[in-house]
């Protein structure tokens, strides 16, 4: 949730882009420049008196606090609780995927069977889980990070695991922009974090070509499912065979 001081910082930023002073804001607001300068440290001012400062800066009250939204940390991890509130609904989880990739609510009922009127109900749902900031005509900010990641061992990855790991692998992994590698090796365990990185990258050099693909035309788009992984594993199989 934003607080006064996510206020005060958007006002604050916001007369420095007006080139505004507290002088400036004072002869504006008919107070003495010391009221100003006490009012916006500690964050005690009512809303006819932030209305007051936004009409001093020529912008509107819900522009700010849109501001202030913007500016709000990005999730990099939900809460268990929210995991579970995005899997148990599946048309819920759906609709979580295709905002993660950005889609448009024209984008998603387009390729799904979901009304309008259930994908926006799905968008509403959303928005008070806390994964999107759901605005004018149906159109969203999302409210994760670049390195967001679903918890290892949570809802989302459980129902993965459970409903969809097989079903990914069974492919052929031949088509044009396909592959699987599988790599089996000991390294150095203080080297191991440095490969991890560079899969991370990986991941995020993906989601970043995702976003700049967004503005071609759906014909010279093709969906895929980028799927990076490193752990200490040995087949069971193997294992059992051990001295």
């Amino acid at each position: 949730m934003s607080t006064t001081t996510d206020l005060v910082a958007a006002i604050k930023k916001e007369l420095k882009a007006a080139q505004m002073t507290y002088a400036d804001l004072a002869l504006a607001l008919d107070m003495a420049e010391s009221s100003v300068k006490r009012m916006l440290a500690k964050g005690d001012m009512s809303l006819s008196r932030v209305d007051a400062i936004c009409r001093a800066l020529k912008l509107d009250f819900a522009e700010l606090a849109r501001r202030v939204a913007d500016a709000q940390p990005l999730l990099t991890e939900m809460t268990a609780e929210q995991e579970r509130a995005v899997v148990a609904d599946k048309k819920l989880l759906l609709v979580a995927i295709c905002v993660l990739s950005q889609w448009t609510l024209e984008q998603i009922t387009a390729q799904y069977r979901l009304s309008e009127a259930e994908c926006v109900k799905y968008l509403v749902q959303l928005d008070r889980i806390g994964i999107i900031e759901l605005r004018a005509l149906n159109r969203y900010r999302l409210k994760l990070a670049k390195t967001f990641r679903w918890r290892p061992h949570g809802a989302v990855m459980n129902y993965f695991r459970d409903h969809a790991l097989l079903d990914y692998f069974a492919g052929g992994f031949d088509a044009k922009g396909e592959g699987l590698l599988l790599v089996h090796g000991s390294v150095s365990r203080t080297l191991a974090p440095m490969f991890m990185e560079r899969l991370q990258r990986v991941a995020q050099d993906f989601a970043q070509q995702h976003q700049t693909d967004q503005k071609l035309a759906d014909k010279d788009r093709e969906g895929y499912t980028l799927v990076l992984g490193m752990r200490s594993w040995e087949f069971e199989a193997f294992s059992r065979l051990r001295r």
